[in-house]
Order: structure tokens, then C-alpha cells, then sequence
């Protein structure tokens, strides 16, 4: 798939030094439906610990995505989102390509997402729904932001 274009005066940057963590917080604790609550202490250690991916509109960031990997074998990309006002541009498959296509994540075994809406971007870029979800185990804590 050829790199898509975005409007000019938007970017795409890995500099984890410009990113707007009270954005990136706000969108995931009030507007995702994956990570509602979540305190932004939480969402400051997992920006540590990713590789993270940010969309810039004249310098204010309205896009985001963080991959967790060890760089070898595999990676999870998670919190992807682009701002509701940015939205119908380009601008998810701008970043999606630069995710896949980012040096570090070259040569992995295996990349996961995990998506309840977004399936169509997410399969023009290789992904596909897991073949054999029965070798998959998960501990999943949905209220874990609420006692926190």
C-alpha cells in the first residue's frame, strides 16, 4: 500500500518529548470505550514503556498511537485514536502506515491489536482476525480503573 497523503499541515512524529499527555489522557479516560477512568498516572507509565506515534495539526496533537514490544518478535499496538475533529482525512491511515512501517517494529513474528470497530483500517495493513484463538489466554479486568 503506497504511504497515504495527509494535508500538509499535519504531522507524524515518534518524539515521545512533544507529546500532549493530557490529551492522549483525556481521549483514553473520557472517550475510548477501552480504557474509560483510566488515572493519567497509568496512561504516563504506558507512554514510558511504548513506542509511541503522535499526530500533530499546527503543533497540537490531535492523534495517537503506542505499540508495547520487545523490538525482536513481537508487539501490541494499542490507543489508537484520532481526535473526532480531525477525523475523514487520512489521518489513521497516515499513522497506521508509519506504525507498520517504523524501523523497530520490521521483522516481528508477530504483531496483535485489538479492535471492536475499526477492522476495515486495520486489514488494509496486513492485519487479520486470529487463526487459532484457542492458544490465546487472556486475564482481563474491566473495572480496573474504578478502584484505582
Amino acid at each position: 500500500m503506497p504511504t497515504p497523503q495527509i494535508p500538509a499541515e499535519y504531522e507524524i512524529s515518534t518524539d515521545r518529548q512533544r507529546l500532549d499527555v493530557a490529551v492522549i489522557h483525556r481521549f483514553l479516560a473520557e472517550e475510548s470505550y477501552w480504557s474509560p477512568g483510566i488515572p493519567r498516572s497509568v496512561v504516563e507509565r504506558a507512554i514510558r514503556n511504548s513506542l509511541c506515534f503522535a499526530v500533530y495539526h499546527r503543533a497540537a496533537q490531535v492523534g495517537f498511537a503506542r505499540v508495547v514490544t520487545d523490538k525482536s518478535t513481537f508487539a501490541l499496538l494499542a490507543d489508537v485514536f484520532i481526535l473526532e475533529a480531525h477525523r475523514g482525512k487520512g489521518l489513521s491511515k497516515a499513522l497506521m502506515r508509519c506504525v507498520v512501517d517504523h524501523e523497530d517494529l520490521q521483522g516481528l513474528r508477530r504483531l496483535l491489536l485489538l479492535t471492536s470497530d475499526a477492522h476495515g483500517l486495520y486489514r488494509q495493513f496486513g492485519f487479520d482476525a486470529i487463526g487459532s484463538p484457542q492458544r490465546f489466554m487472556e486475564i482481563v479486568r474491566p473495572d480496573i480503573y474504578r478502584s484505582a
